[in-house]
């Protein structure tokens, strides 16, 4: 069924279709389609299992001037991502019911990555505090959490594909940091999430 909403056209207040409305917005926006994010979320991961495969062992449990081990960044990674495809299971209807659904233009994999970059500058501390217990994994966990991060990773690329357009860009997901966004955004997001972990970890590891 059809959600309607009301917008001045012509002098007159016209009620169009929500779908109408969103796909004028797309074209203008230029918002990734589904094949592109499922693209960045594998390029951007197999950046990450790049470097982790040449990355010596020995370094896996060391941590840099205070902050996480290597393993603590892959498991925060994993811990997210996870969470998210757990997330992603909730029937559409209840996170509809749950978080409402969207009343804004849906923003670009460039404005998701700039937001992002601003909370972290603004809430370092609430951050470090949202993880502040994160454990310290072991050299012999290290194969089964990048393998656990790379299954992850292929089943939110999947759960995108099934997605339609039209839920990926009006259901809300609550981010701790970001605040509710479209399931389109957390999942853009996501590429985002790894691309500055996999930063941090090759310019400080």
């Amino acid at each position: 069924m059809f959600q309607y909403i009301q917008i001045p056209l012509g002098g007159k207040m016209k009620r169009l279709p929500l779908n109408i409305l969103y796909f004028a917005e797309r074209t203008i926006k230029f918002i990734m389609n589904k094949k592109e994010i499922i693209t960045i979320l594998e390029n951007k991961h197999l950046e990450l299992f790049d470097w982790l495969e040449k990355q010596s062992i020995e370094k896996w449990e060391q941590a840099v001037e205070g902050k996480w081990t290597s393993g603590q960044h892959i498991l925060h990674l994993t811990n997210s991502i996870k969470l998210l495809n757990t997330t992603l299971k909730t029937p559409k209807f209840v996170l509809k019911r749950k978080f409402g659904i969207c009343n804004r233009k849906v923003r670009s994999y460039e404005e998701v990555a700039k937001r992002y970059d601003e909370r972290l500058a603004e809430s370092r501390d609430k951050a470090a505090l949202f993880n502040k217990n994160l454990k310290i994994p072991s050299k012999k966990e290290k194969d089964r959490l990048i393998i656990t991060l790379q299954i992850q990773n292929k089943k939110l690329q999947y759960k995108t594909n099934k997605w339609s357009d039209i839920h990926l860009d009006t259901l809300l997901i609550p981010h701790p940091l970001m605040g509710r966004m479209t399931v389109r955004e957390i999942i853009m997001w996501t590429a985002c999430h790894t691309a500055h972990h996999t930063h941090i970890l090759k310019e400080k590891y």
